[in-house]
This record gives structure tokens, sequence and C-alpha cells, in this order.
């Protein structure tokens, strides 16, 4: 399998596993954690170790001095390490860090959650995405469920059929 096709597939996977993952009226930075952490949970299910605010090979930007950390950096068997970033806001510094990451020989993932729109990173980052929407402040996933039928008083009515209510 090529390093391309692996990393199509383990994103694909890891998305599978967040359009899992559900919060209601959680703040930003709450929001966040229970996606890193459902990240993890990802990872160790498959038997990987997993690394949380693991050193980057990316430099911190001047005057910091040292390097960057991954959200999540996972050690796995058979296949080369995985780099994972979760971000909502679209940072140029974060696909900088992932391309650096690629170039060390590593899986890059940005997560990214939110809103959207959600514009695809270059080559070799792979998207995953978990949409969410915000009100009052608050962030929601979003869910993919369609509405419930609604019922009248004798069970399913076809919501074409329109009738007159007496008043």
């Amino acid at each position: 399998m090529s390093f391309s096709d692996e990393g199509t597939s383990t994103a694909r996977s890891l998305a599978d596993w967040l359009d899992r993952v559900t919060f209601a009226d959680l703040p930003e930075t709450e929001a966040t954690a229970r996606i890193v952490d459902a990240v993890a949970e990802w990872a160790t299910g498959r038997g990987w170790r997993v690394y949380r605010r693991a050193p980057s090979v990316f430099p911190l930007p001047a005057p910091l001095r040292g390097n960057s950390v991954l959200d999540v950096a996972c050690a796995r068997p058979g296949g080369p390490p995985v780099a994972i970033e979760v971000d909502r806001l679209d940072r140029q510094r974060t696909v900088d860090k992932l391309l650096a990451e690629a170039a060390a020989g590593r899986l890059a993932i940005w997560v990214r959650w939110g809103a959207g729109p959600f514009p695809p990173p270059p080559l070799p980052v792979h998207l995953v995405v978990r949409e969410a929407s915000r009100r009052s402040g608050r962030w929601h996933t979003v869910a993919a469920r369609p509405a419930p039928r609604h019922t009248g008083a004798g069970g399913y009515r076809d919501p074409g059929q329109a009738e007159e209510l007496a008043g």
C-alpha cells in the first residue's frame, strides 16, 4: 500500500470515528478538548502509542526558542508516525507545521471543526472535518440525521396534503 493511499484510509477511519463525537453547549476550548480526547481514543483503540502535546519538528516563531508541539502524535508498528493537529480556525502556521511533519516522514492529519468552510490543505496533509455550529457563543455538533416524521392524531400524514384548521 502506498503512503498516499495509507494516509487516505487512516484519515477516513479518523473521520468515521469523529462522526460519532457529539457535544452540546460547550465553549470553544472544551469542544476542542473533546475532539482531541476522541482522536486519542481512536488511536489508542488501534493499538498505537499516543502522545499529547508531543514535540514537533517545526520551530516556534521568534523570539521564542525550541519547537512547536502537536495536539496528538502516534507511534504505530508497521507504518510511519502520525502527526495530528486539531483546529477550529484556518491557520497557515498549522499548515506549515503539518507540511514539516510530512517532510520528516510522518503522516500529517489536520482535524478541522466548526461551521466551515474548510478549504483543503496542500497534499500530503490530509483533512478530517467535524462540523459544528455556534449558538449564543456555545458550540454544538451538527447532526446528519433527517428530521423526524410529523404525525397527526391518526398517525403518519403526508406533509404534502395540507388541511384547513377549523377556527
